[in-house]
């Protein structure tokens, strides 16, 4: 598959994946990978892979999708970073943070979900104590990332 047709399948994947679900907030949950995906290519705008596991970055956590069927359908180094980004059940965050620090296409998309969580103007449609805690998470978030990055 060329460039754009990874990304679109990627696309329609997670909008179909994704359909009827809310965020936090209640807006349209397919907004939150389309704004990852947004990110990810103003970042990484010839990293193909880095893309389309941007789109595809929360399916298999809060879908029916399964892992091997985003490896059938794009191959294992995007399922291995889908896989990567996944939360598993009772998982200490540090260790998941491990995880996708070890991963190169994991780390780019899970910067970039930070930076969509982080946004002032999401999060002010929060009320106050969960915009204070998911604040301090993502901060949390980011430098343990960085650190394991060695950035």
């Amino acid at each position: 598959m060329g460039h754009h047709r990874v990304i679109r399948e990627a696309e329609i994947l997670a909008r179909h994946a994704h359909y009827g679900q809310v965020d936090k907030v209640g807006r349209p949950y397919a907004e939150h990978p389309a704004a990852v995906a947004a990110i990810t290519a103003g970042r990484f705008p010839d990293d193909t892979a880095a893309i389309a596991t941007a789109w595809l970055h929360d399916v298999v956590e809060d879908t029916a999708v399964t892992l091997q069927e985003i490896r059938d359908r794009f191959g294992d180094e995007i399922a291995a970073a889908v896989d990567a980004v996944t939360r598993r059940p009772d998982e200490e965050p540090d260790d998941y943070y491990r995880r996708v620090a070890a991963n190169q296409l994991a780390l780019r998309v899970k910067r970039a979900d930070l930076a969509h969580n982080s946004d002032p103007d999401r999060l002010a449609a929060l009320p106050a104590a969960t915009r204070v805690r998911l604040t301090a998470k993502y901060r949390h978030a980011a430098a343990v990332l960085d650190e394991l990055a060695g950035v």
